[in-house]
């Protein structure tokens, strides 16, 4: 549940977002990115998300080093987000700054429908779809 302490605090946090955080938002803010709507500093519950396309059950977290120090609280985070149907990506902050091109293409890949096929498994697709589909 999302309480108006937990509303003021993201609000706070899109006040002063890191470096990462804003070269990302740059490309993410206003369906610049495939049409993708996504938000920033996001109330999920008790917890506040760096980035999320909520139609697309998609979190982007940009990590610091502090979450080094975090580690079993950030599994709990993505262990509660992933049990509400949401996706978790995480990038380190120094990544997201100097490989800008290469998160984007694994946000891009995230948001991708179905997998493009590899080599030798085009016979399989069709079968593959429906076992997809099975499991949602």
């Amino acid at each position: 549940m999302t309480t108006a302490n937990t509303q003021q605090i993201a609000k706070t946090l899109r006040k002063y977002q890191t470096d990462a955080e804003q070269k990302l938002w740059f490309h993410l803010r206003g369906k610049r990115f495939d049409g993708v709507k996504f938000k920033r500093q996001k109330p999920i519950g008790s917890y506040i998300v760096d980035f999320v396309a909520v139609n697309e059950r998609l979190v982007i977290e940009l990590d610091g080093g502090q979450h080094q120090k975090r580690m079993a609280y950030d599994q709990a985070r993505t262990a509660y987000l992933e049990s509400r149907g949401y996706r978790v990506l995480r990038f380190w902050n120094n990544e997201c700054l100097a490989e800008t091109e290469a998160v984007l293409e694994s946000i891009r890949l995230a948001l991708s429908p179905t997998p493009l096929p590899q080599a030798g498994e085009g016979n399989n697709l069709r079968h593959r779809r429906k076992n997809v589909a099975a499991n949602f």
